[in-house]
């Protein structure tokens, strides 16, 4: 299949890194099954990106941590494209609390989503690409807190480096597939989330060494490479985008 005709499959990708992953892909030709949890957030991404895009872009609302739809997801992409060849697990939680009292519910959401969001995704695409036998790309969304200690995310951090574990482990199960499989670990990023933070960017631009935060194009640019043809021989490897912000790892609460 060419380059240019390629079906890839999103999660998280209402806003923020996922919706420009997204743009990105489609704007190149790639066909995109863009999911969100949130049905407003999904439509308002395709039909921002149906102005642009040179694929067809479909959105599939609902929780990306739910087996049965993950299941469904896949099931789309075969119904409607016969095929699936980029999945993108970038959907993923953030509950924040100290480690002293973190709630049982909390931390278990945070796995359901983060981990087995991410694994059972990984599962039911890879099987897809196994049957179509041209390969495939899988990437997963990790962070920096799986890096260095941040406060009052030892659940969330846990999860993210369970990620990118993953996508080490995997090189043994897909490798002989032609299926390769990474994952990014962005930084402080400028999202409609993190705007909500007034203080965020002056903070960040302070203790980043290249003197900002990431954009979300920063982020999304990088993982578009490493689902591409170019990227093809690059597996079980993680990315970190932080504008070299673990290199010396500064406090943003000091």
């Amino acid at each position: 299949m060419k380059n240019h005709s390629k079906v890839a499959l999103i999660t998280g990708a209402g806003q923020g890194i996922g919706l420009e992953i997204a743009r990105l892909l489609s704007l190149s030709g790639h066909h995109v099954i863009l999911n969100d949890i949130e049905k407003s957030l999904t439509d308002e991404a395709v039909a921002q990106l149906l102005r642009e895009a040179k694929g067809k872009v479909i959105g599939m609302s609902g929780d990306s941590g739910d087996i049965a739809f993950i299941e469904e997801m896949a099931s789309l992409a075969l119904s409607e494209f016969g095929r699936l060849d980029i999945a993108i697990a970038n959907a993923g939680i953030t509950l924040y609390g100290n480690f002293w009292d973190y709630p049982a519910k909390d931390f278990f959401e945070v796995m359901r989503v983060n981990m087995g969001g991410t694994f059972f995704l990984a599962q039911a695409a890879a099987n897809i690409m196994k049957q179509q036998e041209e390969g495939g790309s899988l990437l997963f969304t990790s962070s920096v807190t799986a890096h260095q200690a941040h406060k009052n995310l030892a659940a969330y951090a846990m999860s993210k480096a369970a990620v990118e574990m993953l996508a080490r482990n995997l090189v043994i199960e897909l490798s002989e597939f032609r299926i390769n499989v990474n994952s990014i670990a962005p930084g402080a990023t400028l999202t409609n989330r993190t705007a909500l933070d007034k203080h965020y960017e002056k903070t960040w631009s302070k203790i980043t060494p290249m003197g900002r935060p990431a954009s979300v194009s920063d982020v999304a640019h990088a993982a578009v490479f490493l689902v591409s043809e170019e990227a093809r021989h690059i597996t079980g490897q993680n990315l970190v985008i932080d504008g070299g912000w673990t290199s010396i790892s500064p406090s943003p609460y000091e």
